[in-house]
């Protein structure tokens, strides 16, 4: 009689069918839940795919508050500065809420300027919710209140276009394909693979936040009665600092989107073709 031998191919397609198919259906309902992620900006009126609605937005920034504020030596001791940070960004404040007002909308969020006593990191960042952190690092290097106007205005942005809710929604959508590749692929090293691609895709804000924030720091600056032209200065600024060899911190945070400069020019002279005001603060 023939004798046959069992050679276990079919165990193992099988193993590798039931993979796939299981991936498959992780894959599926991570697009699912990311496109079922859709929230209308109270700010903008555009529709958003977000994580968090916007009392849990702020929610999460008080929460990780005290954290911040440890990591950076807490605020600074120097009362008259802190006060200053405050004063204008209560101004830019202002004259957002005056102009959303007139537009029948309003802004949800609470907003706290913070200057931190961190001499050492040149950088200003917000968390989701309104709360806005510029370091000290940055603080002494501006040299006039427009461009502190610019700095805090740039991280409003980030806040009022939602990027933290919506890159949250994207890092959720790619832990799900993450998940998926690592089923699919039966070991660590394709998911450790597709992880590195995620980290890579979910950068902390892309090029596109960041023309966004500045447009909107240009908007605001203009409200509340500073030259937007100062938002250059910042630049100029900052390319001073990654002269020393070391880039500053807030390069890590917010990636140049090139030609940053013109870009910012060219906006301010599309936005007000009949030119800007004659009383702006610099």
């Amino acid at each position: 009689m023939p004798r046959y031998i069992r050679t276990g191919h079919g165990s193992h397609d099988s193993s590798l069918k039931l993979r796939l198919v299981v991936a498959a259906g992780i894959a599926l309902f991570s697009l699912i839940s990311f496109l079922m992620k859709s929230d209308v900006n109270e700010i903008t009126g555009e529709s958003q795919r977000v994580a968090l609605t916007e009392q849990q937005e702020i929610a999460l920034g008080l929460q990780a508050l005290p954290a911040i504020l440890d990591q950076h030596h807490g605020e600074h001791p120097d009362q008259e500065a802190q006060a200053y940070v405050d004063r204008v960004g209560k101004k830019l404040l202002a004259s957002l809420n005056a102009s959303l007002r007139k537009q029948g909308r309003r802004n949800p969020y609470r907003f706290d300027f913070h200057l931190l006593n961190d001499n050492q990191v040149i950088n200003a960042f917000a968390l989701p919710g309104g709360q806005i952190f510029i370091t000290a690092g940055l603080f002494r290097q501006l040299e006039t209140e427009g461009q502190l106007a610019g700095v805090l205005g740039h991280e409003m942005g980030h806040v009022l276009s939602r990027h933290g809710a919506q890159h949250m929604a994207q890092q959720e959508f790619t832990q799900g394909l993450v998940g998926a590749a690592g089923v699919a692929g039966g070991d660590a090293s394709s998911a450790q693979m597709a992880q590195m691609i995620g980290s890579m895709v979910n950068m902390k804000y892309s090029r596109s936040d960041e023309l966004e924030s500045d447009r909107w720091g240009i908007k605001l600056m203009v409200m509340a009665g500073y030259d937007p032209y100062a938002m250059t200065g910042v630049m100029e600024i900052l390319k001073r600092s990654a002269g020393g060899g070391r880039q500053p911190e807030i390069f890590s945070t917010h990636p140049d989107p090139g030609n940053r400069i013109q870009r910012i020019r060219d906006y301010i002279q599309r936005t007000y073709p009949q030119g800007l005001p004659d009383d702006l603060e610099p």
